[in-house]
């Protein structure tokens, strides 16, 4: 199902994905080792269970920022964006554990014409993403280039 287009987004308006997704361990090391990252906060169990608070591998921070606007696209911006423009207020206020299960909201929190082409819009879009227990792992602001119809 394609994507929204500029003139379809309300400010104000959020979004309940349906898609949801558990983290797996394969997913953590995958990752981790994908984009060179050797921290063993993230692919090192003994390591995690023996001399950190947690006790166990946080899942990789850069995979969950992923992971939650990725699960946004399917009900917003699939086949409608340009490109993103960018990130800002990432956020991590609780750990993602391997084993947990995350389900995310879009609040659409601004939008405008492009100065630059009359074709398209930016659209500013809020992205939360929580586990299985509602805990808030994860939030952003994402500036994402947007067509218009026609």
């Amino acid at each position: 199902m394609p994507g929204l287009h500029y003139e379809e987004f309300e400010i104000g308006h959020v979004f309940a994905h349906s898609l949801t997704r558990t983290v797996t361990e394969m997913d953590n090391m995958l990752f981790s080792n994908m984009t060179l990252n050797p921290q063993p906060l993230h692919i090192d169990r003994h390591f995690c269970e023996t001399q950190t608070e947690w006790g166990q591998p946080l899942v990789n921070s850069i995979f969950t920022l992923g992971l939650m606007i990725g699960i946004s696209v399917n009900d917003t911006t699939v086949g409608t964006t340009i490109g993103n423009l960018g990130m800002t207020d990432v956020r991590f206020p609780h750990p993602l554990f391997q084993g947990d299960s995350v389900h995310c909201t879009t609040e659409v929190v601004a939008k405008r014409e492009s100065k630059s082409r009359p074709d398209a819009g930016i659209v500013e879009f809020e992205h939360k993403a929580y586990n299985q227990n509602d805990i808030l792992v994860a939030s952003c602001r994402r500036q994402a280039f947007m067509k218009k119809k026609g």
